[in-house]
C-alpha cells in the first residue's frame, strides 16, 4: 500500500471529475485576472515598447543587471556554505548527549530562528561600523551572508534533528549493535540518512536563502534586486526592471526546486545498484 493511500482514500470516479472541473476553472480565474491586469497596464501604457527595450541592450546586462545577479548569488552561495556548517554543527549539538550542550545549542538554534533576517542584518551592519573588522565596503556583503547563515543555520540545526528523530529507532540500535558509539552512529548512520529523507526541505531553504539576499538592498548591497530598482530610476521604468529582476528570479528557483528530485532519483539509483551487487554474494557467504 502506498503512502498516499494510507493518509487518506483514494478519489473515486466522481471526485476526479469534479477536481478536474475546479482545476478548469481555477485555471480560467487565474487567467482572467492575469488578463485584467494586463489590460490596466496596457491602459496605463506600461505595456509600451519603449519600456521594455532597454533590457535589450548590452549595457543593462552588463552595467546593471549581471554585476547584481553575480553579488546575489555570491552572497547566497556563502551563506548556503555557511548554514550547512552552523547547521550541521549545531544539529549535533543539540542531540548531544550532555544536557549542556544540547541547552546551549537549543537556545542559540531558537534565539536565531526567532529574530526577523532583516533585523539580524541592520544589526550586524551597524555593528560592524563599531567594531571595524573588515573594510567598509564589505560591511554590506558580509552583514547579509552572516544574517542568512544565523537564521537558516538554525533552520538546518532543526531539519537535522528533526530528521534524526524521524529514523527508525532500528536504524540506531543496529549502529549500536555492531561497536558504534552514540556519536559515531549520529555522524555515519542516521546523519546522514537524515539528510537525504529531508532534502526537499533543504532545497526549499535553499530558495529562502537566495530570496532573502533581495533584503540586503536595504543596506546598501548592490545585489539584484538594488540594481535592478537603479536601473529602473535611470530609464524610467521601474515595473519593468523589478518585472525582468523577478522573472530572474523565478528561474534561479525553478532550477533549485528540480534539484531535488533529481538528487533523489540519483542517491536512490545508486543505493539500489549497491543493494543487487552485493546480495549475491551475501547469499553465497550464508550458504
Amino acid at each position: 500500500m502506498s503512502t498516499q493511500n494510507v493518509l487518506f482514500d483514494a478519489p473515486g470516479p466522481r471526485t476526479r471529475r469534479r477536481m478536474m472541473w475546479l482545476n478548469i476553472v481555477s485555471a480560467l480565474v487565474v487567467a482572467g485576472i492575469a488578463a485584467l491586469v494586463l489590460a490596466k497596464l496596457g491602459a496605463k501604457g506600461q505595456l509600451a515598447s519603449s519600456l521594455w527595450t532597454p533590457f535589450l541592450t548590452a549595457s543593462a546586462w552588463e552595467n546593471f543587471l549581471i554585476p547584481g545577479l553575480v553579488n546575489t548569488l555570491k552572497a547566497a552561495g556563502l551563506a548556503i556554505i555557511g548554514s550547512a556548517v552552523f547547521g550541521l554543527v549545531f544539529g549535533l549539538g543539540r542531540l548531544a548527549q550532555s544536557r549542556v550542550i544540547r541547552s546551549i545549542s537549543g537556545i542559540v538554534v531558537e534565539f536565531f530562528r526567532a529574530v526577523p533576517v532583516l533585523l539580524l542584518m541592520i544589526f550586524i551592519w551597524l555593528g560592524l561600523a563599531q567594531i571595524n573588522l573588515v573594510e567598509p565596503s564589505e560591511y554590506p556583503l558580509v552583514a547579509v551572508v552572516a544574517a542568512l547563515i544565523l537564521y537558516n543555520g538554525s533552520v538546518f540545526a532543526e531539519l537535522v534533528r528533526s530528521g534524526v528523530f524521524g529514523l527508525p529507532r532500528g536504524q540506531r540500535e543496529a549502529a549500536l549493535a555492531v561497536g558504534l558509539t552514540r556519536s559515531q552512529s549520529l555522524r555515519s548512520v542516521e546523519v546522514p540518512q537524515a539528510l537525504i529523507a529531508m532534502l526537499p526541505a533543504l532545497v526549499s531553504q535553499l530558495v529562502v536563502i537566495l530570496k532573502d539576499t533581495a533584503l540586503g538592498y536595504i543596506i546598501t548591497y548592490r545585489e539584484l534586486l538594488q540594481e535592478a530598482r537603479q536601473l529602473g530610476s535611470a530609464n524610467g521604468n521601474i515595473l519593468q526592471a523589478l518585472a525582468v529582476a523577478a522573472l530572474i528570479f523565478i528561474v534561479i528557483n525553478y532550477a533549485l526546486t528540480k534539484l531535488a528530485p533529481w538528487i533523489g532519483q540519483r542517491l536512490g539509483r545508486r543505493t539500489s545498484g549497491r543493494t543487487r551487487a552485493e546480495a549475491p554474494s551475501l547469499i553465497a557467504a550464508t550458504k
